[in-house]
């Protein structure tokens, strides 16, 4: 599997290739679909598979602060990517220049100057060039003219359409299982520990508080059971049951930041301070309330705790 940062790391001698492009935010069961019928379309040819997927989200560019939430980092998607059996993945950077370049541009040098490519698979309503001016049908008639054919598919796995916009709605409706079933796993928020007011440790319950990355698709406020994972060289292949929460704490006065915390069952002992974790969402809880006192906030937690234990249990 190659990674490339950039069109320029293509070596000059790669050959001819099945290439599909996506923003692919989330690398949902409609992406997999897609990537995976371009993995296979290239094994049956006898050449190589290719992904093109972007970084910044286009609409950063494009329409700067209109973008939505998004569902994976970069680094994320371009290993979920990477699970899917193409050869290669290259991550372009989007920019002002590359977003006005004309539909034949863009095909000329990307798809056949670079990448060589023979055949090209997209979702059936992918767009491309200067005010997204290509379609399809457009990419089709440029095949004819740059020596590579193309097809259009729909976003569809087991008979059910799947998009980004589905399953940000699902998590802004903190329907967390409803997004995994779309995703085909669980979805993932990811920041690195930072300490906060320590009020779960103090309630005894200590918890890693994520400071996660701008613009991260973050489920609705409320208490979730699911994982917590980190790879660092302190904790490598770490993934442990969780309770989550998310929400402003609103039994403390003063409370008011929105915080996504994540207790590993019944670990006291963990110093996470500085590593980049990741919380795995599996099933939402309950929302977040406002308890009369510290004692009832207690109570509840260990509710939330058992009920975790038994939704992440073999």
């Amino acid at each position: 599997m190659r990674r490339w940062n950039g069109l320029g790391e293509v070596p000059a001698d790669w050959g001819r290739s099945v290439v599909t492009i996506g923003v692919f935010d989330g690398v949902h069961r409609g992406h997999q679909r897609i990537v995976g019928a371009a993995a296979d379309e290239a094994r049956r040819r006898g050449l190589r598979s290719v992904v093109i997927t972007f970084d910044p989200h286009p609409d950063e560019v494009v329409r700067p602060g209109t973008h939505p939430p998004l569902l994976a980092s970069t680094r994320r998607r371009v290993e979920l990517l990477e699970g899917l059996g193409t050869d290669a993945v290259v991550v372009v950077p989007f920019t002002l220049e590359l977003s006005k370049m004309a539909p034949d541009e863009f095909v000329q040098s990307v798809l056949a100057d670079r990448l060589h490519a023979a055949h090209v698979i997209v979702g059936e309503d992918f767009r491309f060039g200067h005010k997204a001016k290509g379609d399809v049908a457009l990419l089709r008639d440029l095949g004819e003219k740059y020596d590579f054919t193309a097809e259009g598919m729909p976003l569809v796995a087991n008979g059910d359409t799947i998009t980004s916009t589905y399953v940000r709605g699902r998590l802004d409706a903190g329907e967390v299982a409803e997004a995994a079933r779309a995703l085909g796993r669980p979805h993932r928020v990811e920041g690195v520990v930072v300490r906060g007011h320590q009020r779960g440790r103090a309630l005894g319950f200590p918890t890693a508080n994520l400071e996660t990355q701008p613009h991260t698709a973050i489920p609705a406020d409320g208490v979730y059971a699911g994982w917590l994972v980190c790879d660092s060289d302190r904790y490598p292949g770490f993934r442990w049951p969780a309770a989550i929460s998310i929400g402003t704490n609103p039994t403390f006065e003063g409370a008011g930041e929105r915080t996504v915390e994540a207790y590993a069952l019944d670990r006291d002992d963990l110093d996470l301070y500085g590593e980049h974790m990741a919380v795995d969402f599996v099933a939402r809880i309950r929302d977040t309330l406002k308890f009369e006192s510290v004692e009832a906030l207690i109570e509840e937690m260990h509710r939330d705790v058992d009920r975790a234990r038994e939704i992440t249990s073999p």
